[in-house]
């Protein structure tokens, strides 16, 4: 708990050096954070969780065999997620991904959504790109699920082979073949027998998810479920 000294020199640094929205740019208040009470009111969300044969199940569910899959939030091109995507992956923000997985994870537990999960799952990285960025935001994601949820994260559950080519503008065959054996289990034993819940930032076709899912299922998962920041129409 906050002493009454530290609180006010909290205030007093906030004074001089704002944090600002994530979302909308304005200056934060106390009690918020990387978003606004605004923003946060504001986002697209799907509400995908409530709906068991929503979207994102049925297009996976056309490909592999998941037994739930929900995104947070729709994608649309120069709106507020796809600047909040952009600060998490290219400007070194990872705390939104946290803070977003936060936020929907509390919604998800409420919904009884993660109940049958045992463990959260990222898509990986190639380390190339992880030692570039510093992180993987599907991690920083998958971090605020799991505070949420109380749900426990393994991060290196799966590897990734081959350092792909961005997904971004490639058609659905290309993406397929962009991630078709890219991906292999560290140690299957920590996923054999055991539901698992696979979670990236962005369902586009859904290509990443099905060759990443192919590999837990592969592995002896009992069962696979899916949940994203977002997805693309």
């Amino acid at each position: 708990m906050k002493t009454f000294l530290t609180e006010i020199t909290d205030d007093f640094i906030s004074l001089l050096y704002p944090h600002y929205c994530e979302g909308c740019q304005g200056a934060l208040v106390k009690g918020e954070y990387i978003l606004c009470t605004q923003c946060l009111s504001d986002l697209p969300r799907t509400d995908m969780h409530l709906d068991p044969d929503n979207a994102l199940a049925t297009r996976m569910r056309g490909r592999i065999p998941v037994i739930a899959a929900a995104a947070f939030l729709r994608f649309r091109k120069k709106g507020k997620v796809q600047r909040l995507l952009h600060a998490l992956k290219y400007r070194n923000r990872p705390e939104v991904g946290f803070r977003l997985g936060f936020v929907y994870g509390s919604d998800l537990a409420s919904a009884g959504f993660c109940d049958n999960f045992d463990m959260i799952v990222p898509v990986p990285l190639h380390p190339a790109r992880l030692r570039t960025r510093g992180y993987n935001q599907a991690a920083e994601w998958g971090r605020g699920l799991s505070e949420a949820t109380g749900i426990p994260m393994e991060e290196d559950v799966i590897r990734r082979l081959r350092n792909t080519k961005t997904q971004t503008k490639r058609s659905r065959i290309n993406r397929w073949e962009n991630v078709s054996e890219v991906f292999a289990t560290t140690d299957a034993e920590k996923v054999r027998g055991r539901n698992v819940l696979l979670v990236d930032d962005v369902a586009t076709t859904g290509a990443t998810l099905e060759a990443c899912g192919q590999t837990l299922l592969n592995a002896g998962c009992a069962g696979l479920g899916i949940a994203c920041i977002a997805m693309a129409q």
